[in-house]
Protein backbone atom coordinates (compact mmCIF):
# COMPACT_ATOMS: atom_id res chain seq x y z
CA UNK A 1 0.00 0.00 0.00
CA UNK A 2 1.16 3.27 -0.31
CA UNK A 3 -0.29 5.49 2.30
CA UNK A 4 -0.99 4.57 5.80
CA UNK A 5 -4.64 4.09 6.64
CA UNK A 6 -6.91 5.26 9.13
CA UNK A 7 -5.77 2.91 12.50
CA UNK A 8 -9.76 3.43 13.03
CA UNK A 9 -10.93 0.73 10.99
CA UNK A 10 -12.17 -2.92 11.98
CA UNK A 11 -13.43 -5.45 10.75
CA UNK A 12 -16.28 -7.36 12.71
CA UNK A 13 -17.87 -10.35 11.43
CA UNK A 14 -21.09 -11.20 14.13
CA UNK A 15 -23.14 -14.73 14.73
CA UNK A 16 -21.84 -15.86 11.15
CA UNK A 17 -23.27 -19.14 10.17
CA UNK A 18 -22.75 -20.75 6.79
CA UNK A 19 -24.63 -23.64 4.75
CA UNK A 20 -23.33 -25.32 1.64
CA UNK A 21 -25.58 -27.81 -0.13
CA UNK A 22 -27.21 -28.48 2.81
CA UNK A 23 -24.69 -29.00 5.20
CA UNK A 24 -23.77 -26.47 8.25
CA UNK A 25 -20.44 -25.26 7.51
CA UNK A 26 -20.09 -23.03 10.70
CA UNK A 27 -22.28 -21.50 13.11
CA UNK A 28 -22.29 -18.63 15.54
CA UNK A 29 -18.71 -17.39 14.65
CA UNK A 30 -17.73 -14.00 15.69
CA UNK A 31 -14.22 -12.55 15.22
CA UNK A 32 -12.83 -8.72 14.71
CA UNK A 33 -9.78 -7.69 13.36
CA UNK A 34 -7.99 -4.27 13.51
CA UNK A 35 -5.71 -2.11 11.11
CA UNK A 36 -2.90 -3.67 11.01
CA UNK A 37 -3.73 -7.73 11.84
CA UNK A 38 -3.66 -10.96 10.19
CA UNK A 39 -5.37 -13.63 10.95
CA UNK A 40 -4.96 -17.37 9.33
CA UNK A 41 -7.90 -19.80 8.62
CA UNK A 42 -6.70 -23.31 9.43
CA UNK A 43 -8.69 -26.70 9.90
CA UNK A 44 -9.04 -29.94 7.83
CA UNK A 45 -10.66 -29.87 3.88
CA UNK A 46 -14.14 -29.48 3.84
CA UNK A 47 -14.01 -27.36 6.69
CA UNK A 48 -15.48 -24.07 5.34
CA UNK A 49 -11.91 -21.92 5.25
CA UNK A 50 -12.68 -21.39 1.61
CA UNK A 51 -16.41 -20.77 2.19
CA UNK A 52 -15.70 -17.74 5.01
CA UNK A 53 -13.40 -15.88 3.31
CA UNK A 54 -16.01 -16.03 0.23
CA UNK A 55 -18.49 -15.04 2.50
CA UNK A 56 -16.47 -12.01 3.72
CA UNK A 57 -15.73 -10.66 0.43
CA UNK A 58 -19.60 -10.94 -0.23
CA UNK A 59 -20.01 -13.99 -2.89
CA UNK A 60 -21.64 -16.10 -0.53
CA UNK A 61 -24.46 -15.27 1.49
CA UNK A 62 -24.49 -15.76 5.18
CA UNK A 63 -27.31 -17.61 6.64
CA UNK A 64 -27.35 -15.58 9.47
CA UNK A 65 -24.75 -12.88 10.92
CA UNK A 66 -23.41 -10.25 9.77
CA UNK A 67 -19.96 -8.87 8.57
CA UNK A 68 -19.30 -5.31 8.34
CA UNK A 69 -15.93 -3.04 8.07
CA UNK A 70 -16.40 -0.31 10.14
CA UNK A 71 -14.09 3.20 10.06
CA UNK A 72 -13.29 6.77 9.46
CA UNK A 73 -17.06 7.54 11.12
CA UNK A 74 -18.85 4.90 8.40
CA UNK A 75 -19.19 0.94 7.81
CA UNK A 76 -20.50 -0.90 5.25
CA UNK A 77 -19.42 -4.48 3.09
CA UNK A 78 -16.09 -5.42 3.68
CA UNK A 79 -16.14 -6.69 -0.03
CA UNK A 80 -15.98 -3.47 -0.99
CA UNK A 81 -13.02 -2.88 0.13
CA UNK A 82 -11.03 -6.48 -0.09
CA UNK A 83 -9.07 -8.05 -2.72
CA UNK A 84 -10.12 -11.66 -2.88
CA UNK A 85 -7.92 -14.18 -4.08
CA UNK A 86 -9.11 -17.28 -4.88
CA UNK A 87 -8.12 -21.38 -5.50
CA UNK A 88 -7.87 -20.44 -8.77
CA UNK A 89 -5.74 -17.71 -10.27
CA UNK A 90 -8.54 -16.10 -12.81
CA UNK A 91 -6.00 -15.57 -15.29
CA UNK A 92 -6.71 -15.72 -19.04
CA UNK A 93 -4.57 -17.77 -20.85
CA UNK A 94 -4.41 -16.00 -24.72
CA UNK A 95 -3.59 -12.54 -22.74
CA UNK A 96 0.10 -11.43 -21.63
CA UNK A 97 0.93 -11.10 -17.87
CA UNK A 98 0.73 -7.68 -17.95
CA UNK A 99 -3.05 -7.68 -19.93
CA UNK A 100 -4.39 -9.93 -17.60
CA UNK A 101 -3.46 -6.99 -14.83
CA UNK A 102 -4.82 -4.45 -16.79
CA UNK A 103 -7.66 -5.96 -17.31
CA UNK A 104 -8.19 -6.41 -13.44
CA UNK A 105 -7.05 -2.84 -12.89
CA UNK A 106 -10.05 -1.99 -15.15
CA UNK A 107 -12.62 -4.17 -13.05
CA UNK A 108 -11.18 -2.89 -9.65
CA UNK A 109 -12.34 0.81 -11.02
CA UNK A 110 -9.90 2.44 -8.87
CA UNK A 111 -7.90 4.27 -11.45
CA UNK A 112 -4.86 6.29 -10.23
CA UNK A 113 -4.76 3.99 -6.43
CA UNK A 114 -2.40 1.15 -7.45
CA UNK A 115 0.82 0.83 -9.58
CA UNK A 116 0.45 0.18 -13.14
CA UNK A 117 0.59 -3.60 -14.54
CA UNK A 118 4.50 -3.82 -15.68
CA UNK A 119 5.52 -2.15 -12.34
CA UNK A 120 3.59 -4.67 -10.22
CA UNK A 121 4.90 -7.81 -11.75
CA UNK A 122 8.00 -6.05 -11.08
CA UNK A 123 7.55 -6.50 -7.38
CA UNK A 124 7.26 -10.05 -8.08
CA UNK A 125 10.30 -10.39 -10.08
CA UNK A 126 8.35 -11.17 -13.56
CA UNK A 127 9.27 -8.28 -15.53
CA UNK A 128 10.84 -10.60 -17.88
CA UNK A 129 7.74 -12.22 -18.51
CA UNK A 130 5.32 -8.94 -18.68
CA UNK A 131 5.07 -9.56 -22.08
CA UNK A 132 4.22 -13.54 -22.57
CA UNK A 133 0.46 -14.55 -22.53
CA UNK A 134 0.00 -16.72 -19.37
CA UNK A 135 -0.60 -20.00 -20.87
CA UNK A 136 3.53 -20.32 -21.05
CA UNK A 137 4.12 -19.56 -17.74
CA UNK A 138 4.76 -21.75 -14.72
CA UNK A 139 2.36 -22.62 -11.75
CA UNK A 140 4.36 -20.82 -9.53
CA UNK A 141 4.36 -17.35 -11.86
CA UNK A 142 0.69 -17.55 -12.83
CA UNK A 143 0.61 -17.76 -9.14
CA UNK A 144 2.66 -14.66 -8.96
CA UNK A 145 0.95 -13.10 -11.58
CA UNK A 146 -2.14 -13.10 -9.60
CA UNK A 147 -0.67 -11.83 -6.26
CA UNK A 148 0.26 -8.85 -8.49
CA UNK A 149 -3.19 -8.45 -9.02
CA UNK A 150 -3.04 -6.88 -5.11
CA UNK A 151 -0.99 -3.76 -6.74
CA UNK A 152 -3.85 -2.66 -9.23
CA UNK A 153 -6.02 -0.76 -6.54
CA UNK A 154 -5.69 -0.28 -2.72
CA UNK A 155 -8.02 -2.33 -0.42
CA UNK A 156 -7.65 -2.55 3.18
CA UNK A 157 -8.64 -5.73 3.64
CA UNK A 158 -6.43 -8.92 1.64
CA UNK A 159 -8.83 -12.11 1.85
CA UNK A 160 -6.34 -14.83 0.64
CA UNK A 161 -6.98 -18.53 -0.11
CA UNK A 162 -3.69 -20.57 0.12
CA UNK A 163 -1.33 -17.62 -1.27
CA UNK A 164 1.90 -19.91 -1.14
CA UNK A 165 0.84 -22.19 -3.37
CA UNK A 166 3.03 -23.07 -6.09
CA UNK A 167 5.61 -20.73 -4.56
CA UNK A 168 9.20 -21.48 -4.55
CA UNK A 169 11.09 -20.47 -1.49
CA UNK A 170 12.11 -16.71 -3.25
CA UNK A 171 8.36 -16.48 -3.68
CA UNK A 172 7.49 -17.36 -0.41
CA UNK A 173 9.85 -14.59 0.96
CA UNK A 174 8.55 -12.04 -1.30
CA UNK A 175 5.26 -13.11 -0.50
CA UNK A 176 5.77 -12.66 3.02
CA UNK A 177 7.34 -9.57 2.58
CA UNK A 178 4.73 -8.07 0.91
CA UNK A 179 2.01 -9.34 3.47
CA UNK A 180 4.11 -7.10 6.19
CA UNK A 181 4.25 -4.06 4.31
CA UNK A 182 0.96 -4.34 3.89
CA UNK A 183 0.07 -4.76 7.33
CA UNK A 184 2.23 -1.94 8.32
CA UNK A 185 0.44 0.34 6.57
CA UNK A 186 -2.58 -0.61 8.11
CA UNK A 187 -4.11 -2.96 6.41
CA UNK A 188 -5.75 -5.90 7.21
CA UNK A 189 -5.35 -9.93 6.01
CA UNK A 190 -7.46 -13.16 6.48
CA UNK A 191 -5.55 -15.92 4.96
CA UNK A 192 -6.80 -19.36 4.77
CA UNK A 193 -3.01 -21.69 4.44
CA UNK A 194 -2.09 -25.18 5.63
CA UNK A 195 1.60 -23.58 5.20
CA UNK A 196 2.76 -20.68 7.64
CA UNK A 197 2.98 -17.79 6.21
CA UNK A 198 5.97 -16.06 7.99
CA UNK A 199 3.73 -13.99 9.70
CA UNK A 200 2.51 -13.05 13.32
CA UNK A 201 -1.18 -13.74 13.15
CA UNK A 202 -3.85 -15.13 15.05
CA UNK A 203 -5.33 -18.15 13.70
CA UNK A 204 -8.58 -19.69 13.83
CA UNK A 205 -9.76 -22.68 13.59
CA UNK A 206 -12.37 -24.48 12.16
CA UNK A 207 -14.06 -27.58 12.54
CA UNK A 208 -13.74 -31.43 11.96
CA UNK A 209 -15.18 -31.60 8.21
CA UNK A 210 -17.87 -34.44 7.72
Amino acid sequence: MSKPLSTTLRLDISDASLERGGRLLFAQLSFSLAAGEALTVTGPNGAGKSSLLRAIAGLLPLAQGRVTLMGAGDEGPAGLSAHYLGHADALKNALTATENLEFWGAMLGAPGAGVDAKAALARLALGHVADLPVAYLSAGQRRRVALARLFMAERVLWLLDEPATALDAAAQARLTDMLRVHLGAGGMLIAATHAPLGLAARELRLGQAA
